[in-house]
């Protein structure tokens, strides 16, 4: 085990810390004002994005997949369908569980915002970084996240 340094401020963590999250913070900000501006929330926005091109899934599936939470995911489905952009239908394989699926409408809105949105955010990654480093950044991140997510840990 590594002593702990004599000024815990100089802990190299913490010279990546705040460059990431500011990060974060710059992203989510210009991230958040597009979305709405085309008219849905973020968490809308992620239901759409990753019900577009499918069939539906199980409110499990798209829970796994998006980053909307549990909680929230059942009243994001309720406003979406309120607006007529998704539907709940029974699964044909599993009479326990309800497909989510985009309408008609939904398939549109999806078409419209997804790549609209796609080549807003894309200018901001590509003055930044080439692709073989936003290659390198994905797998670092990655890592970093497991770490995070290792059950074993503290």
């Amino acid at each position: 085990m590594t002593p702990p340094p004599k000024d815990p401020g100089d802990e190299p963590f913490l010279k990546v810390l705040r460059p990431l999250v500011e990060a974060f913070y710059a992203f989510l900000e210009k991230d958040d004002r597009h979305v709405r501006a085309l008219g849905l929330t973020l968490s809308q926005f992620d239901v759409i994005a990753t019900l577009g091109d499918t069939e539906g899934m199980t409110c499990k599936q798209l829970s796994d997949e998006t980053l909307v939470t549990k909680g929230t995911l059942t009243g994001v489905l309720d406003r979406l369908e309120a607006k007529g952009l998704v539907e709940r239908v029974p699964s044909q394989a599993d009479r326990r569980a309800t497909i989510i699926r985009l309408t008609s409408k939904g398939e549109k809105k999806f078409q419209e915002v997804f790549p609209k949105h796609i080549y807003y955010m894309k200018p901001f990654f590509e003055q930044a970084l080439t692709g073989a480093e936003m290659k390198t950044l994905r797998e670092l991140l990655l890592r970093l996240k497991e770490s995070f997510e290792q059950k074993n840990k503290n």
